[in-house]
């Protein structure tokens, strides 16, 4: 009988303890699951996200989309959890490509020409173009609303990188002006390309190519003058372009169409909204840059139609880049633009933006 009443007992006492603090319980045990549930949603989202490196040839306003889509969480929305690099130059941005140190490369497309034309078995593959002009402007000592492209003859430019883009653009315009880039003018080729601004502002040469920041930096210290853009001078000029290995391509279609996607809602955003919209958005980009500068910068561009709608890479595109390549000597023979380029992503991206 004693040991019958201690075991009616102790029910009786949990009876009492539970009933005091079951209240308690109800109210906390809702909010304990829950708070269970969100770190293991947060979790799951973060585990889904697929790690994609991009390797680009320079951290520049110019590229704007880009930063609009990272900005934005584009890229996260589409599952892809992006690692962005700068890789200073074409030339280091192909070799981390091909080395396998990066998954995507964004550069000129001529990068994925010289490549190929070299010899290998496993082409380096544009799928999405994103800057249709070139993004360099021509910088002299004095405003001069009235420049012609004469009026560099006998001048000393400071010029960019036998064989890039920038300086082989900047000659195409110059041929296409009647002006021999070799007989009429002075091109110093020999100053690094982050550092013409600053040789510039030193006192060498009369004029300089320039991109941005660079070209308004020398305006707002009183050192130069934007007087023209090359980029408008010389057309719709397939200046910059995603790729990726043709074998990454194949292997990960869906990280691709995931990439491009993202990009084609930064391309929408750029298309639908105001420099002063889309400087303040990329502005955590450039932190060491005021607003105002990336709001004068981003309008340049913009007044310019330097960005595509979409990402599509065309054949006449293609085509236009061999032949500014072509013009400056440094091609050998033309490479197949079906090898070369893929339109397959940015066609759906496109569609799906519809």
């Amino acid at each position: 009988m004693k040991k019958k009443a201690v075991y009616l007992i102790i029910p009786a006492v949990l009876c009492v303890l539970l009933a005091g603090c079951g209240d308690k319980t109800k109210e906390e045990e809702p909010a304990a699951v829950s708070a269970v549930s969100q770190t293991e949603e947060q979790s799951a989202q973060e585990e889904e996200l697929i790690s994609v490196t991009l390797n680009e040839v320079a951290h520049s306003i110019f590229y704007a989309p880009q930063y609009v889509a990272i900005e934005e969480g584009y890229f996260k929305e589409e599952g892809i959890d992006l690692t962005l690099v700068n890789g200073f130059g074409a030339d280091k941005v192909m070799t981390a490509v091909i080395s396998g140190e990066a998954d995507i490369g964004f550069m000129g497309a001529e990068a994925s020409v010289y490549a190929y034309l070299e010899g290998t078995s496993n082409p380096v593959v544009n799928f999405a173009q994103l800057t249709q002009r070139a993004g360099n402007f021509v910088v002299a000592r004095e405003p001069d609303e009235d420049f012609q492209w004469e009026d560099l003859k006998g001048k000393t430019v400071l010029g960019g990188r036998k064989g890039g883009m920038p300086e082989m653009v900047f000659e195409y315009v110059l041929k296409d002006k009647g002006i021999d880039p070799t007989a009429d003018l002075e091109i110093n080729q020999s100053i690094d390309f982050g550092s013409t601004a600053a040789a510039f502002s030193g006192g060498q040469g009369d004029y300089t190519i320039e991109f941005e920041p660079s070209a308004t930096a020398l305006e707002e210290e009183g050192a130069g003058y934007v007087v023209a853009s090359v980029g408008t001078e010389s057309g719709y000029v397939p200046y910059t372009s995603y790729s990726a290995k043709e074998s990454y391509i194949e292997e990960n279609p869906e990280v691709i169409q995931k990439f491009t996607n993202a990009l084609q809602r930064g391309m929408e955003y750029v298309q639908t909204h105001t420099p002063e919209e889309i400087a303040k958005v990329i502005a955590p980009q450039f932190e060491e840059t005021k607003l105002e500068t990336i709001t004068t910068i981003v309008n340049r561009y913009y007044e310019q139609d330097t960005w595509k709608s979409n990402l599509i890479f065309e054949q006449d595109s293609f085509d236009l880049l061999q032949n500014i390549l072509e013009s400056a000597g440094e091609l050998k023979e033309r490479a197949p633009y079906d090898e070369l380029v893929t339109t397959e992503f940015a066609e759906k991206a496109a569609k799906a933006q519809d």
